[in-house]
């Protein structure tokens, strides 16, 4: 174990500390802190919760606080470890502060303490397949490379093991980087459109957040040319920033030119991997190798990327091919949680397809959806909390008709299922691409992924 580490376990021993959450990212700390002899208060807005895991941490000391007073014990708590949905700025966690409480995240802690080359990777659309394909690439060369982060995986429970020549690879949200203390050595924003616009005060805010990927550190920061936020933010970084662009040719940076990732460096280039080596479909897939490539440089080489590339068949629930049924494809692309990362699902079609979307609202505009469903929708069918928004967007599109596009409105996940199959004929394609997040019907976005594998191989 790592003397940070220790001197980490040794900082949290015999004091009181609160965890905030007993979700995906939280559930290893409070075992940690457990372990580290820590008295543990666990406090969570639901009450509802796994029953073993209830009667594991209450065996263990913990005591719990649930409930809608869930934040009514923070009086005397020495460490609050926040969920990272939840701000900073609630009143219950602004008086504890007031008190002499830390309040702190499992990331946030994870950062300060890592002692290894740390590889972030933030933005809109493309977290997770960039981050694993990082992290794909980094095996590839020899190296050894710890995943994790908002991709589903808490890595400060593995800090302790982590060695000064590895790599951590994160995945990172808005809601991790918000006032958060501590950046990455190597930094990744794919790019920012409007977003958890129901978290975040304004798209300003919002934006400030992913910035924070970088702050508090010296290294090359990744950026996307072809979106305006992030070539403003490359404009104010100068030298520190690496472009990619698919759409611009650039004097120094990664495009596209003839088929390949080319790296251009002072006007010339160097072909670095042919499009057509890609498994994974879609021009925004490229983007996302792109990115990948631009953040390991110097790290893997050109045979490490193309073997990648040629072997890599994508991450569950982006873009995956569920099954074909009489002639009809089913494909589950249920991480699309905002307009523009369904945009980019549809572009990567190569015909107008039948599309299951709507979820939660998270208060970001659906305009540029309208023109989209023009383009590459046949058939939508909308469901959830935002499918009368959604259906406006679409319908106040010029040049929008019902005949060529029929939009069909659902009561209920399994009835949009059902929609779009009944819809469809031999040669179809059906995609769920909500365009939303899961919350009004599922716990995440995986569950909602799952959900549609169950009811397409019920067919």
């Amino acid at each position: 174990m790592n003397a940070q580490f220790s001197a980490f376990l040794d900082s949290v021993r015999g004091r009181r500390c609160a965890v905030i959450g007993m979700g995906v990212s939280n559930t290893p700390l409070i075992r940690l802190l457990l372990d580290a002899g820590a008295s543990v208060l666990i406090c969570d807005k639901k009450e509802d919760q796994d029953e073993a895991l209830l009667s594991e941490f209450r065996g263990r000391g913990a005591e719990f606080c649930l409930g809608e007073k869930y934040l009514t014990q923070l009086s005397g708590i020495e460490i609050i470890f926040k969920t990272p949905g939840m701000r900073y700025d609630v009143p219950e966690l602004i008086e504890a502060e007031k008190e002499g409480s830390i309040v702190t995240t499992e990331m946030e802690q994870f950062l300060k303490l890592c002692p290894c080359t740390s590889i972030g990777i933030t933005g809109s659309d493309g977290k997770t397949t960039t981050t694993t394909v990082v992290g794909e690439l980094l095996k590839r060369a020899g190296k050894c490379c710890h995943v994790g982060g908002n991709i589903g995986r808490p890595l400060l429970p593995d800090a302790g093991e982590m060695r000064e020549d590895d790599f951590a690879v994160i995945e990172l949200s808005s809601f991790q980087l918000m006032n958060i203390k501590y950046g990455t050595d190597i930094s990744v924003i794919t790019n920012i459109t409007p977003n958890h616009l129901d978290v975040h005060k304004s798209m300003e805010e919002y934006t400030e957040a992913k910035k924070s990927i970088f702050k508090n550190s010296c290294g090359r920061v990744v950026l996307n040319f072809d979106n305006e936020i992030t070539r403003g933010i490359a404009e104010e970084l100068g030298k520190r920033a690496t472009l990619f662009s698919s759409k611009t040719i650039l004097d120094n940076g990664y495009c596209i030119e003839d088929g390949y990732v080319v790296r251009r460096a002072d006007g010339e280039g160097e072909r670095i991997l042919a499009l057509s080596d890609i498994k994974i479909p879609g021009m925004h897939n490229v983007e996302n190798y792109m990115a990948a490539i631009a953040a390991t440089e110097g790290l893997v080489s050109k045979e490490d990327i193309v073997s990648t590339a040629r072997e890599f068949g994508g991450v569950e629930h982006r873009m995956e091919l569920v099954r074909e049924l009489h002639g009809v494809k089913y494909y589950n692309d249920s991480i699309a949680s905002s307009p523009t990362r369904t945009i980019a699902g549809l572009r990567a079609f190569n015909r107008k397809v039948i599309l299951i979307a709507g979820g939660y609202d998270k208060n970001i505009p659906f305009d540029e959806l309208g023109p989209a469903a023009l383009e590459y929708v046949k058939t939508l069918v909308l469901v959830g909390a935002t499918a009368e928004k959604i259906k406006t967007a679409v319908e106040s599109t010029a040049g929008y008709s019902r005949e060529e596009l029929p939009i069909i409105m659902c009561n209920s996940f399994e009835d949009a299922v059902n929609a779009a199959s009944a819809a469809a004929q031999s040669g179809d394609i059906v995609t769920l691409s909500p365009a939303c997040a899961s919350f009004d019907m599922f716990k995440n976005f995986m569950l909602r992924g799952e959900r549609f594998r169950e009811l397409v191989m019920a067919l």
